[in-house]
């Protein structure tokens, strides 16, 4: 009797949102080789259009759109989804940067970019969205808040907390060392990838986002502890 063939892996979906078309070319063309499915977008209107249809597991921005500013379309993907975006943009100064972290971005590229490493962090990007082998469940509980590691789950005060893709993953490095400094640059790595190591404005600004959606006082912070020059620290 003939063998069932084997079961691949599911193919990523990607939408690349930018209004030059140079540049989405050679992105499709670079993604399709190395087997993701790709859509594409000239302006916000038509991103959130095809985000909502299509379901991508992965977005890469321009932030410089015809329609709309691309800060406003993560922050419209943000109310929907946790959907990984990674920004490739002309803005190069950091509180463009910030601003776009702030709003929900999870990656930051600036043009012109090398086309490795920007697949680099696409692949980190998806790497940080897709949920974890389950081993056993693990539960970690504060007085604000409940960390359910398994499920990928926080809730505070009865209600679930929403997170993104790299405040999540974020977290999650931290809890799974209680009471430990865990370096910046070792937090950069396994959150962001293995390039990083000196964006620490990356770790300040998604620092402040856990605080401010966990932390009973974030301006006084008891659970993530800033260890200045050094890193940060999870006390339960």
């Amino acid at each position: 009797m003939p063998q069932p063939p084997a079961s691949t892996p599911a193919r990523h979906r990607v939408l690349v949102v930018d209004d030059e078309p140079r540049i989405v070319r050679a992105l499709v063309i670079n993604l399709r080789a190395r087997d993701y499915e790709v859509d594409s977008a000239a302006d916000g209107a038509t991103a959130l259009r095809t985000a909502a249809e299509r379901h991508p597991d992965v977005v890469i921005l321009d932030l410089g759109l015809p329609d709309m500013d691309g800060v406003d379309v993560i922050r419209e993907l943000r109310r929907r989804s946790r959907v990984p975006v990674l920004v490739l943009s002309a803005r190069h100064t950091s509180d463009e940067k910030v601003e776009a972290l702030d709003a929900g971005a999870d990656d930051y590229v600036t043009k012109p970019f090398g086309m490795d490493e920007l697949l680099a962090r696409l692949r980190a990007a998806v790497r940080r969205a897709e949920p974890v082998a389950a081993e056993e469940p693990v539960v970690v509980r504060t007085g604000e808040f409940t960390v359910d590691l398994a499920a990928k789950r926080v809730n505070r005060g009865g209600k679930d907390i929403r997170l993104t893709p790299t405040e999540w993953h974020l977290l999650e490095v931290l809890v799974r060392s209680p009471g430990r400094l865990v370096g910046q640059k070792q937090l950069l790595q396994e959150v962001w990838g293995p390039t990083y190591g000196t964006e620490t404005n990356y770790l300040r600004v998604y620092m402040a986002q856990l605080r401010r959606k966990l932390e009973a006082d974030p301006s006084h912070p008891r659970h993530f502890i800033t260890e200045p020059g050094m890193g940060y620290r999870f006390e339960p």
